[in-house]
Order: C-alpha cells, then structure tokens, then sequence
C-alpha cells in the first residue's frame, strides 16, 4: 500500500508508425512509439531504460512486444511482455500471453491467452482465462 507506485507510461511519442504503413521486420527503439500501422517482427526496446509503447485503435502487430510500458488499444498477435504496466484499452485485441507487473484492463478489451503476472521476485502468478458460453 505505502511502497513504490509503478510509472505510468511517458506522453512523449519519439517515433511514429503511420496509418497504411506496413513494416516487414523487428524494430528496436527506446522513449516512445506510437504505432498507427501494421508491424510484421517484434518490437522491443533497445535499451534497458524506460519505454513506452501505443497502439492505436487501428494498429497490428505480428510478433512479441518487450517493453516497460504498454498502452494497446489494437491488435497483437503474439505474446506481451510489459516489465512494469500494461494497459489493454477498450478496442484492444491481444492473441497471445500478456506478461505485466501492473495490468489496467478496460471493458471491451479481449485477451485470447493467459494472464502472467510477474512479480520483483520473479516468481509468476498464472491467471487462466475462461470464455463465457452466451456467446
């Protein structure tokens, strides 16, 4: 209750992935990256200093995420790694596992995948994910 709150994700965006642009490969980067587009590789930080991910509604991405922050509002195929927050906005679609120590999940968010969630001690807590059958 009293110890450290985790950082929320910086505003500042470094780098831009525009709308109906499609990136066929992995890319390293470090501050901010806003993703308007389609990436087909991973994306991670080139560093180990803190970062910021944003996926827009009509964003996708085909590969691992590893970075400090993520705010996804689009679509990941693959797994997430957020070593310190995790934020899955209402239009969020994720196919894969999302690794978090802080995780905001918003109504309409749709996780197809498990939950893990990663503790200072690296001990991992499994949340599994059970579909409702009124679908």
């Amino acid at each position: 209750m009293f110890g450290a709150k985790p950082t929320k994700p910086q505003n500042r965006i470094d780098s831009l992935i525009g709308a109906g642009t499609i990136v066929e490969g992995n890319i390293a980067f470090s501050g901010g990256l806003r993703v308007d587009g389609r990436v087909r590789g991973n994306v991670s930080t080139s560093d180990d200093q803190p970062s910021t991910l944003v996926l827009s509604e009509k964003a996708q991405i085909e590969g691992e995420i590893r970075v400090s922050h993520a705010v996804i509002n689009g679509t990941v195929i693959g797994p997430v790694h957020g070593a310190e927050y995790v934020e899955l906005q209402p239009k969020s679609n994720v196919t894969g596992d999302v690794h978090y120590k802080t995780l905001e999940i918003q109504l309409g968010a749709v996780v197809q995948g498990r939950l893990v969630h990663q503790d200072d001690d690296k001990s991992q807590k499994v949340v599994s994910l059970k579909g409702s059958g009124g679908d």
